[in-house]
């Protein structure tokens, strides 16, 4: 996963009972794809886990989706196919990560000052 304020690309598809999404390397790649299936998977997609929003958009939380929503949705339950199904039809799009913030090390204590006197 990337650190804080690092470019990722995914895409997002809207299926009938859900909203999912893959993720890979760069938009470029995505596009080629599009145009030439020889290329090989493989050099365009980030991973091989497709992930399912519930009906969160594209910005919902993402959970792993379940053979059982794969084969409702695509038909199938072989990732390959619906990789394929996801980047003919999805909507690709490029998002800057949030920087990570707050406490790095939480066994230091709490966030508060103590600020009486005696």
């Amino acid at each position: 996963m990337p650190r804080g304020n690092d470019m990722t690309t995914k895409v997002f598809y809207q299926g009938k009972a859900d909203d999912f999404v893959i993720f890979v390397d760069d938009v470029s790649a995505a596009q080629k794809w599009r145009k030439d299936h020889t290329i090989p998977l493989a050099q365009v997609v980030s991973g091989w886990k497709v992930f399912v929003t519930h009906k969160q958009g594209a910005q919902g939380i993402l959970d792993g989706a379940s053979n059982f929503v794969l084969e409702n949705e695509f038909g199938t339950t072989r990732e390959e196919d619906v990789v394929q199904q996801i980047l003919e039809k999805g909507e690709i799009q490029e998002v800057t990560s949030a920087e990570r913030s707050g406490k790095r090390n939480e066994s230091n204590g709490g966030n508060y000052t103590n600020t009486f006197q005696v």
